[in-house]
């Protein structure tokens, strides 16, 4: 006697073939993805911010040496009365 084995095989005779196509597009399918943290975001802007504060130096300087730079004491006096006060 002769028992044929149980499955699902015989039903769907081209399953195999299905599968090797769906692996296949999942590998295709497949790209690099890159993610920026956020410590590295914070860093980019911190490096705009130190080129903007470098720019402002810099004025400050050329002010100074030409002999142009005003003082305003009483922005000086309230920054520091604004200071102690906290």
């Amino acid at each position: 006697m002769k028992i044929n084995p149980l499955g699902t095989s015989g039903i769907n005779p081209y399953k195999k073939q299905i599968d090797k196509l769906a692996q296949i597009e999942k590998a295709a399918g497949k790209r690099d993805e890159v993610q920026i943290s956020t410590q590295a975001k914070e860093l980019q802007q911190t490096n705009q911010v130190v080129t903007e504060r470098q720019k402002k130096i810099d004025e400050l300087k050329q002010q100074i040496q030409n002999g142009t730079y005003q003082i305003d004491a009483k922005e000086i006096a309230k920054g520091l009365v604004d200071f102690y006060k906290k």
